[in-house]
């Protein structure tokens, strides 16, 4: 049985959300190696809670609707002092932009600065679904000024979004559009240059002209295009993609002395392996990501319904026993 963090080792100053400035600053915290996930699934399964819909909050007359929204909120905080989370994704709803900065509001109430809240903003282009990728594809060809300017209205639009959040009391953003599959990115590296980088930059620094934090992720293999993610400034990269053969040391050693690296431990193994592969792909994570700080230990993706709670408990536990800076393996 899982039981709340014991906090009785840290010291008294630290906050999770400041052991994930120390990370996105690439230094170490004063204790222990920051956590949390883009999305966390498994809420029922550790709490016996659901998230609200937006369905139900869309429903709800004004006060029920008040109740809702704080409910949520509470969940939100709850997953967090539980699992010992520095941030705060709010990508399990609400969606309604209305909801979400209330969400924002009571989480800052309730909580204080303890976690660093961080809502979903990205508006560059994705991989196309099955459906219209051909289409995109003719078009990046034939309509490129076209593409273009929708890009830029995409990036204008993100840009006035994001303020609207900061000013609510988000920190920090989680940019998901996905960039990559297993063997590579879904554009060349030129193309790539041309049609995601320059968007991507100008949000991310737009974020940091509003004092937010940038959290990029992409699946997949990224290699082709790490110089061009790195280039654009997040503070952080996710989620270093070991199902796609994206080694975590090789990355650190490349990049890690200009970007913060989130991940990497494998989903696939959380998924369908036994606790014991859990274990040592988490050591091996830690192993590899803690040195020198700039590393929020996480999963390669997400804890999605169906993965086994064990096994992600498993992984938690791990940070707990070899994750401490004052003591622990990166002192090894």
């Amino acid at each position: 049985m899982y039981t709340l963090v014991n906090h009785t080792r840290e010291v008294a100053e630290v906050t999770p959300r400041e052991r994930l400035i120390a990370a996105f600053d690439l230094k170490q915290p004063e204790d222990i190696v920051p956590t949390f996930e883009l999305q966390f699934q498994l809420a029922e399964e550790l709490l016996g809670k659901r998230h609200v819909s937006q369905e139900a909050l869309d429903t709800a007359d004004e006060a029920e609707r008040d109740r809702l929204l704080h409910q949520n909120a509470e969940l939100y905080i709850e997953e967090a002092e539980t699992l010992d989370y520095s941030g705060i994704n709010l990508a399990m709803g609400p969606n309604k932009f209305e909801d979400l900065v209330e969400t924002i509001k009571i989480i800052k109430r309730l909580a204080g600065d303890k976690y660093m809240i961080t809502p979903h903003a990205d508006g560059t282009m994705a991989i196309p679904n099955g459906q219209n990728m051909m289409d995109v594809a003719i078009r990046l060809s034939e309509k490129a000024d076209e593409v273009h300017a929708e890009l830029e209205k995409n990036a204008d639009w993100t840009i006035e979004y994001a303020k609207k959040l900061v000013d609510a009391g988000a920190e920090c953003f989680a940019m998901c559009a996905d960039y990559c599959f297993n063997d590579g990115p879904f554009l060349s590296p030129n193309m790539f240059r041309e049609f995601v980088t320059p968007y991507l930059a100008k949000v991310i620094a737009a974020m940091r002209e509003m004092g937010a934090y940038a959290v990029k992720h992409t699946d997949g293999n990224i290699m082709p295009i790490l110089d061009q993610l790195v280039e654009c400034r997040p503070h952080a990269l996710h989620s270093i993609d070991p199902q796609a053969g994206v080694d975590l040391k090789e990355v650190k050693a490349l990049v890690g002395d200009k970007v913060c690296l989130c991940g990497n431990v494998s989903c696939a193994i959380l998924q369908t392996g036994t606790v014991d592969d859990v274990v040592k792909d988490s050591e091996r994570a830690l192993r590899d990501g803690m040195p020198g700080g700039g590393f929020v230990f996480c999963t390669s993706n997400t804890p999605f319904v169906g993965m086994p709670l064990r096994n992600y408990l498993a992984m938690l536990e791990v940070r707990k026993r070899l994750g401490r800076y004052d003591g622990g393996m990166a002192d090894g």
